[in-house]
């Protein structure tokens, strides 16, 4: 057994949180969700279990964040090892660049954020299936059966999801998308706050991919319903290309950290820049600066930038990349990127020369070791502003994420996966699981993977206490946003090695929002400690 972290237990910052200890725990951003998962734990189930009928709640009580017509990503310790899931979609068989030229212009750089231009198949309820064939205790369609209730019975609208709600609402190039207003403006609006919302749409789908353990979903009833509303709507995707979806089991990448290793899922995902940036910082001594400090901010941001470079520039689905993640991985690679950064200013960097020559987030733990790192997304608010009549499917615009630049790794191709942003994360030791983690919102995911393990790791903080901690976001350049509750010292320090810092009170600024479990000892006896953030309204619940 590996020895405990350290943690200083003490409140660093303002949160009404505190760590929820338990042998059998869930962690996500809405409580109906969290208290579906811990329900299937007390029925028998295990954490792969919690996990999927957690999934499934996320659908229906955080719609603008994500949805049947989701992708989703998991890492999970079965007791012995690690496992990676691919759960992202892959684009239909009639996307080629000349394909999108001929649809919307020759000036076209990305596919479209709206509408079915931006739509790959789905791969969030086929990672579900394949969740639970492999590693699921109880049967599959009672993991539907607490989402079914709350689609057709309805749930109250809380405070945070009202807001992106409402935000998006007041886009209309969402609202104006086909089957949208019916299904998520039910008054001619988006639901007020503490409004009861139902989806019996939603219930349908879930009964049909219940009974069929997904069938119905890929080569059934489902996938006829989105072929005919795609050949209605001006839509290129068919049945067949929801038939020929497979999720992908992959193995983790990984990099040492403090004693530690992080592992991520690999390309097409982004999780590698947490690792490149996490290799650089190995070279910078950072805890001999101040935790909330000018130097160890500002060394943390520049490594991160670094990383993103290199990510934007070569990652895409792994089969067209002309570099590996190894290589972008490579200590030495990494060590001579390290040397760039000035401790004295702020920098835009270009990428590297690696070669030789709207998301959720759940992680579940039960006392038999087994532990669940899980994130599933439609991508921006609401994702594509599709949604399937009748079905209450959601569809996500991951393909807008595409390239249309020729001869770039993550070009758009048939059947292929686009860069993907969301990334769930897994902390071992010495071969050993410590942490679950994840943090959502867009680029900010490796952003937050990094800082946050930073802060447990190098300064000893608590779980809770490092998500509570103020957060900055690298843009672009050097343009940068932080959190108002960031010291105004440290802000200040930034400024004058040049960050380009927005406004601190944008209170559309996202800087993800995590959920946290740590292993404390043998599961059967120490349990974990859970951490959940307070910018989503996170609730963390266990036994």
């Amino acid at each position: 057994m590996t020895s405990p972290q350290r943690f200083d237990w003490n409140k660093s910052y303002p949160s009404v949180r505190s760590p929820v200890f338990a042998r059998n725990i869930v962690s996500t951003s809405h409580p109906l969700a969290a208290q579906a998962g811990l329900r299937i734990l007390a029925q028998g189930g295990n954490a792969v279990d919690a996990a999927i009928a957690t999934a499934a709640c996320m659908t229906l009580v955080e719609p603008c964040s994500n949805g049947l017509g989701s992708d989703a990503f998991c890492i999970l310790w079965d007791g012995q090892q690690l496992h990676g899931l691919n759960g992202s979609g892959t684009a239909p068989a009639a996307w080629t660049p000349d394909y999108f030229f001929k649809t919307y212009g020759p000036e076209l750089k990305n596919p479209p954020k709206r509408g079915w231009g931006g739509v790959t198949v789905p791969g969030a309820v086929a990672g579900w299936v394949a969740l639970s064939e492999r590693f699921g205790k109880l049967p599959f369609a009672d993991l539907m059966a607490p989402a079914i209730e709350i689609a057709e019975r309805g749930y109250a609208v809380p405070v945070v999801v009202q807001s992106k709600w409402a935000m998006a609402a007041a886009v209309s190039e969402l609202t104006q998308q086909a089957g949208f207003a019916e299904a998520f403006l039910p008054r001619g609006r988006a639901p007020e706050v503490g409004e009861l919302f139902k989806f019996p749409a939603a219930a349908r789908t879930l009964r049909l991919i219940a009974e069929s353990k997904g069938e119905a979903f890929y080569r059934g009833e489902v996938a006829e319903a989105v072929a005919a509303f795609a050949r209605q709507t001006g839509g290129a995707m068919t049945a067949a290309d929801f038939a020929a979806y497979q999720p992908e089991w992959v193995t983790p990448i990984s990099q040492s950290y403090a004693g530690h290793e992080l592992h991520e899922i690999p390309p097409n995902g982004q999780g590698i820049a947490a690792l490149i940036a996490l290799g650089i910082l190995k070279h910078l001594d950072l805890p001999s600066h101040a935790v909330d400090g000018v130097a160890s901010q500002h060394l943390q941001i520049e490594a991160m930038k670094l990383a993103f470079a290199d990510v934007y520039r070569y990652v895409g689905d792994a089969r067209s990349m002309n570099v590996t993640a190894a290589e972008m991985l490579d200590s030495a690679y990494l060590a001579e990127r390290a040397k760039l950064i000035d401790p004295r200013r702020a920098q835009d960097f270009q990428c590297g020369n690696p070669v030789k020559g709207g998301t959720i987030y759940l992680t579940t733990a039960d006392e038999s070791g087994m532990m669940v790192s899980f994130i599933q997304s439609n991508y921006m608010g609401f994702g594509s502003g599709l949604v399937v009549p009748g079905y209450g499917l959601s569809l996500q615009n991951r393909g807008h994420c595409f390239t249309l630049e020729a001869g770039h790794p993550n070009q758009v191709a048939p059947g292929k996966r686009p860069f993907h942003t969301i990334i769930p994360a897994f902390l071992t030791k010495n071969g050993q699981p410590v942490m679950s983690y994840g943090v959502m919102g867009g680029n900010m995911q490796p952003q937050g993977h990094m800082q946050t393990l930073v802060r447990m790791l190098d300064y000893g903080q608590n779980p809770q206490a490092a998500c509570d901690a103020p957060r900055w976001r690298f843009n672009e350049g050097l343009s940068l946003n932080v959190e108002p509750h960031m010291p105004p010292d440290t802000i200040a320090g930034l400024q004058a090695l040049g960050h380009q810092i927005g406004d601190i009170h944008d209170s559309y600024q996202d800087f993800g929002a995590g959920q946290f479990i740590w292993r404390l000892g043998d599961p059967a006896e120490a349990g974990y400690v859970a951490a959940s953030d307070p910018r989503r309204d996170g609730a963390a619940v266990g036994f």
